[in-house]
């Protein structure tokens, strides 16, 4: 198959590419970092003959055609899209910016629609194709503290699942993967944000490794609408946001939770 991923350079997306490679497939690197995707290129030893590399921001739609153009141009078809490149700053509303706000919506929710649409555009003239986009249990139930993340994520969620319906007829499918906090960089970021506490408060966080094993051999087999991970932790969030009043007075000692576990966590 062909693949392209978006957020390639780390975390999440470095190891779905890792396990694309291993299992055979031809993969297209992108990041806003070109010169940062060459060298890891290098340094794996990847077969430049089956994977790309391309600077890409998810922000501007003129540069989502010129990838995709890049990938039909090299392969003649793309198989499957996964929207990983993400961004969080966490902060209380009273004090973020409106380029923090402007942030969070541009990445997260409108760069993947970008790429969602040109990947869809192709998909349904080739006959068939399958759209990845990573949300998070933010997106399920309202996270106080990262409320922007929280924000965006929920529209990810809420345009999957409507793009999915879309899609489906013409053989284009869309998954949407919600998973709580997975050990990354962008954990880490979070250790030394009070605000961002509960996060912290799972019983344990996600290696990448399980995720990346999850989206291989259960979204992509069986391209299910949505997935949330762990299945426990998922059922929580959705009975959280169908009764907000309650989240609400279990956020107190969940965040309680979250410091105690934020002050003993160690960073990757």
């Amino acid at each position: 198959m062909n693949i392209l991923i978006t957020g390639a350079s780390g975390g999440l997306g470095k190891n779905l590419v890792e396990k694309a490679y291993s299992l055979g497939h031809n993969v297209l690197l992108t990041n806003l970092n070109e010169k940062a995707l060459k060298d890891y290129v290098t340094k794996q030893k990847f077969d430049k003959n089956r994977v790309l590399t391309s600077k890409l921001d998810v922000t501007s739609p003129s540069e989502w055609k010129k990838v995709m153009d890049l990938a039909y141009k090299k392969w003649g078809k793309l198989d499957i899209l996964m929207n990983v490149a993400g961004y969080l700053l966490p902060g209380y509303i009273e004090n973020v910016s409106p380029k923090d706000i402007d942030k969070h919506i541009d990445i997260n929710a409108k760069g993947l629609m970008y790429g969602t649409r040109e990947a869809s555009i192709r998909m349904i003239s080739q006959g068939g194709g399958h759209i990845i986009n990573i949300a998070s249990l933010a997106g399920v139930a309202p996270i106080p503290g990262i409320s922007l993340y929280s924000t965006s994520k929920f529209a990810v969620r809420g345009f999957s699942l409507a793009v999915a319906q879309e899609l489906r007829p013409k053989k284009v499918f869309v998954s949407v993967v919600c998973p709580d906090a997975i050990q990354t960089p962008m954990l880490d970021l979070q250790k030394d944000y009070e605000e961002a506490s509960m996060t912290f408060s799972g019983n344990r966080y996600l290696k990448t490794e399980e995720v990346t094993d999850i989206i291989f051999n259960k979204v992509i087999p069986n391209k299910p609408m949505e997935v949330l991970i762990p299945g426990s932790r998922g059922f929580l969030a959705k009975v959280g946001s169908f009764l907000p009043g309650l989240n609400a007075l279990l956020s107190p000692s969940l965040i309680g939770k979250g410091k105690k576990k934020q002050k003993v966590y160690k960073k990757v």
